[in-house]
Formats: C-alpha cells, structure tokens, sequence
C-alpha cells in the first residue's frame, strides 16, 4: 500500500478531529535548507509529516504553527524571515512561510456532534444532520447498521466494541448522543462523558423512569448527584410521536435549540 500524500493525511486529520496547520514554504531565496514549495503538517503534538528543510528554520515555523493551534486562531498568513536575523542562521538566505490552520472536522468543525448508536433513530437522524455545517462521528458495535447510514466529507463511522472507551477522543466542544440499543449500553458512555469531560450537550434516548435510574446507578458508581442530573433524558423537544422519523426531527432541533442558546452566552 503507498503511502497517504500530504493532503491525504491532511483530510485524515481533520476527520479524526485533530486540528492540524499546514505549513508551506512559499519562497526561499539565497542559502536555504530547502526549495520553494516544501509543505509540512503540524498538530499540537508537533511535526506530524514533512518538511521544511529542518533545523532553526523548522523548528521556529513547528513552534508558531502550535501557538497557533493553541490560540485556535483561524486566519491563514504569510511570515518573512530573515535566516541570520530572524532565525539566528549563519546562512545569509531568507524564507517566506504560509501558515494555514485546519480546525479538527474541517469546514463543519465548529460543531462536532457524536453519535453512540445506529439504530433506527440513528438511520432518520444523521440523514438530517449531514445536510447542516456539521461534523458528524457515529459509533456501534455492530458495522451492517453503520454501513446503512449515508457518507460524506463531515461523517465519519467508528464500529467499537467497547464504545466508551472512544470518550476520551471527543472534543471537549462536542455534543454527544446516546442512542444506542438500551441501557445497558448508554450508561457506559454516559457515566465516562460526564465523569471525564464537561460537554456542552449530552443528551439520552429514553423516558424520565430509564433518566431516574441512570442517575442513580451513576451516583452508586460514584459520581456526583449534581453532575449525574447534567443530562436531557428523554432527548429533544417534547413534540412528535415514537415514530423514529419523527423522534429524530426532534432530536436536531434541541440540538440546533442548544447550540443557539450557548452561542448567546
């Protein structure tokens, strides 16, 4: 198998949801480490492929390209350096760099949406989702349900046996869905989601009785009473029938309720 290109990498990237700054070595004149049109990734954990010649000169742009990242800013620039001046280089040469951030999701990132589950709420839900700036990451055990469901650029399906343990991955931004087959299989990923991270939204198919004993079993598990209450069990607006179909249209608009409510914040 030959290896991913860069800008393969860089879509797999964003997909996982891993914000990522593409640098690209846009001029070089004089003595340079390296020619025009170099190209390297980086992510908050540094240089993730390619180059752009090493040493000062790569070290200075894998440095700025995480504070970036870190600042979460979102404008791609230009830089010039100078290699003796600004670099602190013995070579006389000078750069000009292009710095273009990636946030993890692509153009959708700004409201990732987790799915555990792909069950029938799930097949008339994401349908709805994908038309919206969002991105999507459905995850089940069980890959004939995930493979009925429609693809695209912004969706992305995880089959996990053990899907709580895929908690840790999410964005802390991140609204999260527990819509899998029963109880059984939402408390785990409910208990690690409030346990571990303090998303803006986690919501739980079900009635308020499964609410009232999800809270309690959590509470015995040891969590706290206050946290075990920060969840929307029975999940979206009270309007509809049982029908999935139905069910789901109410499911995005409490979705599209939060995330308005939390953008006025």
């Amino acid at each position: 198998m030959s290896t991913p290109s860069l800008y393969e990498q860089l879509l797999e990237l964003e997909s996982s949801g891993t914000a990522v700054v593409l640098v690209i070595l846009a001029e070089a004149l004089g003595s340079t480490p390296q020619e025009t049109g170099a190209k390297m990734l980086v992510t908050s954990g540094g240089l993730h492929s390619g180059t752009i010649g090493g040493g000062k000169v790569e070290a200075k742009a894998i440095e700025l390209a995480q504070e970036m990242l870190g600042s979460g800013a979102g404008t791609s620039h230009f830089v010039n350096w100078t290699l003796k001046t600004d670099v602190g280089m013995t070579c006389g040469g000078s750069v000009k760099l292009y710095f273009e951030p990636h946030a993890a999701g692509g153009a959708g990132a700004g409201w990732p949406i987790w799915i555990f589950g792909a069950g029938h709420v799930s097949q008339a839900l994401v349908p709805v989702l994908a038309s919206l700036e969002c991105q999507l990451t459905i995850v089940d055990s069980r890959r004939e349900w995930l493979d009925r469901l429609p693809r695209g650029r912004h969706i992305r399906y995880l089959q996990a046996d053990a899907p709580d343990l895929l908690v840790a991955q999410i964005p802390d931004d991140a609204f999260v869905l527990c819509l899998t087959r029963g109880h059984a299989t939402d408390r785990p990923v409910l208990q690690r989601a409030l346990a571990e991270k303090k998303f803006p939204y986690i919501g739980v198919i079900g009635s308020n009785a499964k609410a009232e004993v999800l809270r309690r079993e959590m509470i015995a598990a040891g969590l706290p009473a206050e946290r075990a209450a920060q969840f929307h069990c029975p999940v979206g607006l009270s309007f509809g029938s049982n029908d999935p179909r139905e069910i789901a249209l109410s499911i995005a608009a409490q979705l599209l309720s939060e995330r308005d409510r939390l953008a006025q914040k």
